[in-house]
């Protein structure tokens, strides 16, 4: 699980249908938990807004988060945080 902030949305038309229905939020992880990865499309079903921290499950565990194991998703958002606010290097306070 890693933390990030939420800059924006993506729009997909045409997708699985396994997928129909979701939101889909542009992440851009913290910088002390990026470890070599960049910005991620998360599934959002619980309705983060732009600018918002918010728990992002990877791989396996975003399948569970999203209550259905079947469908095609590799990140998840599962949390919005309301407290833990992000430093620029060291993580959170």
């Amino acid at each position: 699980m890693i933390v990030g902030k939420v800059l924006g949305n993506v729009v997909s038309t045409r997708k699985s249908e396994k997928l129909i229905g979701n939101k889909f939020m542009i992440i851009e992880p913290v910088e002390s938990m990026k470890s070599g990865t960049g910005q991620i499309v998360a599934i959002d079903n619980i309705g983060a807004g732009v600018g918002e921290y918010v728990l992002v499950a990877l791989g396996s565990a975003a399948r569970i988060g999203t209550e259905n194991e079947t469908s095609p998703v590799d990140a998840a958002i599962v949390g919005i945080l309301d407290e833990g606010e992000p430093e620029r290097n060291n993580g959170f306070r």
